[in-house]
């Protein structure tokens, strides 16, 4: 199916390769990096996901800073080898518990074992972080953590100096801790990704949210595993779903579009109280994705006014208000409007006191882009920009710019409301106490604003 698979860094450099079939160049690792450096097609910034070049049809995914690619000659389907390609990213990193340039260098013996137990001739075999284990004998040489900037969803719960304790980003499903013995843990992250349009006049045009309850176990002996959510939780919009419920309690119902489970998950209570039963397989993996389409309340007011002060002059005012609880602090904020094709120069003012919030013009792409550090629950925070064009308006400003998009994480915040009551884990000991950890991230998947 495919005929080569590597990994490069952000410099370029292969790190790992393997050719599977001898039917592409041997310098298609540099091909494809040059292409997606400079890429210029489709007046598009960055490289499509799949393109094609001389007659060789190439496949990528972005992890952690590192470029996953598979080549093939063949017409598959890209989205099969998207999967793949996001699937060994995951296997390696439950090895390796750090997903890093350096990891990979420490560990290529193990990199490449795992490689051949899971691609045979360019057909894939297993992803199973679990079954792998039978087949794979080299252990993991492990890299400081500590000393490594943050990356992905270990950097959300970072407060100041201090960290959540035993982060399973950093940690490998397959080696113990030093000394030999292994820190009983269990970690459960509600991931969700929300999408809002606004109108110009603020409503709500459209909202949805995809969310993951994502699980990483480090529980020796599989213990089974009982996850307990919302008793009014509600599936089917029309309630005539088979997992259709109704609370006793009346009001606030959460109500989900749809929803699958991982197939270690047995529903046999799911109908009476809203329990998930399992028994978890080594390595990280989605217990339960869902959909809701619902109306819930956007973390986030945006606001976007532009007026022309001239035949070659606008104004810009944006204004954003976070619509949650002071005691949740949204991070990393990147808010980027289009302007008109002809704009020259952008000024911006900041309001008095702004602290951590940066602006710029990206005079190639034709935007504004203003990021904030964090914003506190209750915050409102505001923008002008002073644009000068190279040409008169006409009265097409507002038409030509925008629509205004916004991205944003913020820890320990749900939209959907989703809660797990509790979590408990099967196991006759009554001085058997694991350590769990249960989290909650909202993320922006699109966030847009029109004027």
């Amino acid at each position: 199916m495919i005929s080569q698979f590597f990994v490069l860094s952000q410099r370029g450099d292969n790190i790992v390769f393997r050719d599977y079939r001898g039917e592409v160049p041997k310098g298609s690792a540099e091909i494809f990096f040059r292409k997606v450096k400079f890429w210029k097609e489709d007046e598009a910034e960055e490289a499509p996901p799949v393109f094609n070049v001389d007659g060789v049809n190439y496949i990528h995914v972005k992890v952690a800073g590192l470029l996953f690619v598979a080549t093939t000659r063949v017409n598959v389907s890209p989205s099969l080898v998207l999967e793949l390609l996001q699937r060994i990213a995951r296997v390696i990193k439950d090895y390796l518990g750090v997903l890093n340039e350096e990891s990979l260098r420490k560990n290529f013996v193990l990199v490449y074992e795992l490689l051949d137990e899971v691609i045979d001739f360019g057909y894939p075999q297993t992803t199973s972080t679990e079954v792998l284990k039978s087949y794979i004998f080299n252990e993991p040489i492990m890299v400081d953590a500590a000393r490594l900037p943050p990356l992905g969803p270990a950097a959300m719960f970072m407060q100041g100096a201090k960290r959540m304790p035993g982060t399973a980003v950093t940690k490998s499903v397959v080696a113990n801790e030093p000394g030999g013995r292994k820190r009983e843990e269990i970690f459960v992250d509600i991931i969700e990704k929300i999408s809002v349009t606004f109108s110009s006049s603020g409503y709500i045009l459209t909202s949805e949210i995809d969310g993951t309850i994502q699980m990483k176990s480090y529980l020796t002996g599989n213990p089974e595993i009982r996850l307990a959510l919302n008793e009014d939780l509600s599936i089917g919009r029309n309630g005539s779903s088979i997992y259709d419920y109704h609370s006793s309690s009346g009001g606030g119902t959460v109500v989900l579009d749809d929803c699958n489970f991982h197939e270690s998950v047995h529903l046999d209570s799911f109908d009476i109280d809203r329990t998930l039963t399992l028994i978890p397989p080594d390595g990280e993996f989605a217990v339960m994705n869902y959909r809701m389409t619902q109306e819930f309340k956007p973390p986030f007011r945006i606001n976007a006014l532009i007026e022309e002060a001239g035949p070659l002059k606008a104004e810009v005012l944006l204004k954003i208000r976070a619509d949650f609880s002071p005691s949740v602090t949204a991070n990393t904020i990147t808010v980027q409007m289009p302007v008109p094709s002809y704009t020259a120069r952008a000024s911006f003012e900041l309001e008095a006191g702004a602290v951590g919030q940066t602006t710029d013009f990206k005079e190639g792409s034709k935007r504004l882009e203003w990021c904030l550090k964090k914003i506190v629950g209750g915050a409102e925070h505001t923008l002008r920009a002073k644009l000068t064009f190279s040409q008169e308006s006409h009265g097409n400003t507002t038409k030509e710019a925008g629509p205004v998009n916004m991205n944003f994480t913020i820890p320990m915040y749900n939209a959907s409301r989703l809660q797990v009551r509790y979590l408990q884990i099967a196991k006759k000991s009554k001085t058997y106490n694991p350590y769990r950890w249960v989290r909650y991230v909202t993320q922006a998947n699109s966030y847009v604003a029109r004027l």
